[in-house]
């Protein structure tokens, strides 16, 4: 990897569009750390150190470590990509479900185009509902429970609006600065953003737990963290190769097909889209509870999920993640459509007849993989989760949040990727051809 970014910065056109790339992060990182106007910054620290110190503080501890800790500091990127992520994943679902995305989606770019025209204007609106309820549990004091500081300075309608539109404006600068990396940086924008804000976190609690827990605690958890790194770069790369030939046919004077190639099924099909909406899903009973702690229903969630070490939260969590995963697959890989085209192009499944038999062939094979990669993701976002409660039952999901399924899969994910995009314009800018 190291010689990868070495013969990078190497090549000036692949210098510049990482230079550019690491310039946008630093001002991302700088709005991440700057706070919203009408906030009491003194007042919003000792009430964020109290929640974290607090056992089983875990509501927004996901949602914080996507935004890098500036959504416990309320900061002008607050929000983060969070709203973008959301809108993405809302009309990739709605596309299979309403026709006229579907044709748009067929189109080609001008369709896909379009798409990202509805994704931003429904980021902005989300991210102007997710800022209203942000500052009204900060203007009432739910945002941090228990703490007596005033983390609003002024409580009038024009302060509290201000508010609002720092924190919506924060999120549509941060979309603009995802696509600006996307069209002259290197990788996808968006995922770099989120990487960022993880990564970010990761020295501060790797000190946390040697401060609190000792240097043979400190080493134990990096070790768990290397091998859970380790076991996902592996599974990340594996894939079930499914052979197609193409059969020789001649177009005017000219034979085409008679080559054979591959479909790359990844063993996890899916990537961590299952994992975010699970624990987005299990979100919604805690924060309906702290709005209302009065009834016995709160109550009950606050015990059973509000710790997230709790073995019916576990069992929860690992059947929305096997679920989501074969929903998710299910709408974005059609056996139908790959086999259509497949059988338009004169391609075939060696042993299979083309048509439907490629069909049912391909959504068995779709069915045993997706099976074994929806365990994967259960196993990887709860195995870290258990381990970090029984390493520190104090700090168990904090340590979570950040060295967790989730976190873990979005580095490697987006690191690999990353580093494959770095290694495929090198090849393009160094390939010397046959003559050579």
């Amino acid at each position: 990897m190291l010689r990868v970014f070495v013969q990078a910065f190497r090549t000036p056109d692949l210098r510049q569009k990482l230079l550019f790339m690491l310039g946008i992060i630093v001002l991302f990182r700088l709005g991440s750390n700057l706070p919203t106007p009408n906030v009491d910054v003194e007042a919003v620290q000792i009430c964020s150190d109290q929640a974290l110190e607090e056992e089983g503080f875990g509501l927004y501890g996901l949602l914080n470590l996507f935004t890098g800790g500036a959504l416990l500091n309320l900061a002008i990127f607050a929000l983060g990509i969070i709203p973008y992520i959301t809108s993405a994943i809302i009309f990739q679902l709605l596309t299979v479900v309403i026709p006229k995305l579907e044709t748009l989606k067929k189109e080609g770019p001008s369709g896909q185009a379009q798409i990202t025209q509805y994704t931003r204007y429904l980021t902005i609106g989300l991210a102007l509902l997710q800022a209203t309820t942000l500052v009204t549990l900060a203007e009432s004091g739910q945002f941090f429970p228990g703490c007596p500081q005033e983390i609003v300075a002024d409580n009038s309608v024009g302060s509290l609006a201000l508010m609002v539109l720092v924190m919506t404006s924060g999120t549509a600068l941060v979309m603009w600065m995802g696509e600006l990396i996307s069209d002259r940086g290197v990788g996808n924008g968006m995922s770099l953003l989120i990487f960022t804000q993880i990564v970010a976190s990761v020295p501060g609690m790797f000190w946390n737990i040697q401060l609190t827990r000792g240097w043979g605690i400190f080493a134990l958890v990096l070790a768990v963290a290397l091998v859970v790194v380790a076991l996902i770069v592996y599974v990340e790369l594996s894939q079930r190769r499914i052979p197609v030939q193409y059969a020789k046919r001649m177009v005017g004077r000219r034979m085409y097909g008679g080559s054979s190639t591959y479909i790359p099924l990844k063993i996890n099909q899916a990537g961590v889209i299952p994992v975010i909406f699970a624990s987005s899903l299990l979100y919604v009973p805690m924060l309906w509870a702290q709005f209302n702690q009065e009834s016995a229903w709160a109550a009950w969630v606050a015990e059973h999920f509000q710790r997230g070490d709790h073995p019916i939260y576990l069992a929860f969590y690992f059947l929305l993640i096997v679920g989501f995963a074969f929903f998710y697959v299910s709408i974005t890989f059609n056996p139908k459509d790959v086999s259509d085209n497949m059988k338009r192009y004169g391609g075939f499944v060696p042993g299979i007849r083309a048509g439907r038999p490629t069909e049912e062939y391909l959504t068995y094979i779709l069915n045993r993989i997706t099976s074994a990669g929806a365990i994967y993701l259960g196993l990887v976002a709860l195995l870290p989760l258990m381990a970090f409660n029984i390493i520190n039952p104090g700090m168990g999901m904090a340590f979570s949040n950040t060295f967790g399924g989730t976190s873990i899969l979005i580095m490697v994910g987006v690191g690999l990727q990353t580093v494959q995009q770095i290694e495929g314009q090198l090849q393009q800018r160094n390939y010397e051809g046959f003559l050579k």
